[in-house]
């Protein structure tokens, strides 16, 4: 949730990216559904986000 608000786009533009609907993104961003490796890779792209980096950083938040 963070990323795509940092990006200033809403859940329902996400969606249309990933060509899936609203609802999609709101559970994953609220915890009740995981997303799979190939989704995931998905969101980053269309959030323009290097999914390595972005491993990398929550890989260091949970290190804390």
């Amino acid at each position: 949730m963070a990323a795509r608000k940092t990006k200033g786009v809403t859940q329902t533009q996400v969606a249309g990216m990933l060509g899936r609907p609203q609802s999609f993104v709101a559970k994953y961003e609220g915890g009740e559904r995981r997303l799979d490796v190939f989704e995931f890779l998905d969101v980053t792209e269309a959030l323009d986000i290097d999914p390595c980096e972005f491993l990398a950083r929550m890989r260091r938040s949970r290190d804390l």
